[in-house]
């Protein structure tokens, strides 16, 4: 897929909210979205690294459709969810209202090793009330299965302002994997 085709100065760097309602709803209620750059990809067979020609790109940051599994493990690795951060509302900035939740996932080696991929996975919270309950229960059904991603690797190294950096309250979520990994003497 690589980079979408836009012109001159345009970019794609949707909002958390734009992702949620401009795209994965049209998605899970099967509309169109125009234009349809955002490709599905079962995330779950290739590593972060492999996505790139895959996935949309724009700048370090790949955007995919994905279905929604437990399962988020690789050849080399596997995902798990970033320590210290929970599930955060995706709110729209209207009426305030939730439309979607947002998870943050780390890629860990087949070794155990932490890596600087990150992946956060939206999902839709909101279903249709206006339609039937049998209608709506199909309607969840969908809903629950599609997710939208943007993986990305961070660049701990590199001191510029772009949105790959992470704040400070991050870097201490961060450090709380380590935890995990030190075994204090008895």
């Amino acid at each position: 897929m690589g980079s979408v085709n836009l012109p001159p100065g345009f970019r794609f760097c949707p909002s958390d909210e734009e992702l949620v309602v401009h795209f994965l709803h049209r998605k899970a209620a099967l509309l169109r979205c125009h234009p349809d750059v955002i490709p599905d990809l079962g995330l779950y067979p290739y590593d972060p690294w492999q996505l790139d020609g895959k996935a949309l790109s724009e700048g370090k940051k790949r955007y995919f459709y994905s279905r929604r599994t437990q399962n988020k493990i690789t050849s080399n690795g596997c995902w798990k969810p970033m320590a210290g951060r929970g599930e955060e509302l995706v709110l729209a900035s209207d009426s305030n209202k939730t439309v979607g939740t947002k998870n943050y996932f780390l890629f860990y080696t087949a070794d155990g090793i932490r890596t600087n991929w990150v992946m956060e996975e939206y999902r839709l919270s909101g279903f249709g009330t206006s339609a039937s309950t049998k209608t709506r229960n199909r309607q969840k059904q969908d809903y629950s299965k599609w997710v939208i991603c943007r993986v990305y690797e961070r660049d701990l190294d590199e001191d510029d302002s772009g949105t790959d950096q992470l704040s400070c309250l991050d870097e201490v979520f961060l450090s709380l994997d380590d935890l995990d990994e030190i075994s204090l003497p008895k």
